[in-house]
């Protein structure tokens, strides 16, 4: 899901960092900063080892220098529940799996992040 997910970002001009779990995300998101750098999006599933998706999302929004941060959930977790946990906590979409191309694109689109070329 990650090779398919990276694909769609890289030809629309994201650089995209991957991670396997939740505290690998963090791990990535904590070198990129020393790099004077924040991800303008991240793409969560919830399903993942060590850190789950709704786990990182509270994270990432109990850090300050993360909190302009754009968070969408890609899970195949599609209860109502899980998708109200999931934006109270601080997603700002979710999608469901399977998933097209297109419907990725179109929520970057709709949350202002897709890249202007792209997005016309």
């Amino acid at each position: 899901m990650r090779m398919i997910l990276r694909r769609i970002l890289s030809q629309v001009g994201f650089t995209v960092t991957e991670a396997g779990d939740g505290l690998e995300a963090l791990a990535a998101l904590a070198e990129l900063q020393q790099q004077q750098q924040t991800p303008e999006v991240a793409l969560i599933d919830w399903n993942m080892p060590n850190l789950n998706g709704l786990e990182l999302i509270k994270e990432i929004r109990r850090r300050p220098e993360l909190s302009r941060m754009t968070l969408m959930m890609v899970t195949t977790e599609g209860e109502q529940a899980q998708i109200v946990r999931a934006l109270a906590a601080g997603a700002h979409e979710y999608v469901i799996k399977p998933f097209t191309p297109d419907a990725i694109l179109e929520k970057l689109e709709l949350l202002g992040v897709l890249p202007l070329a792209v997005a016309e």
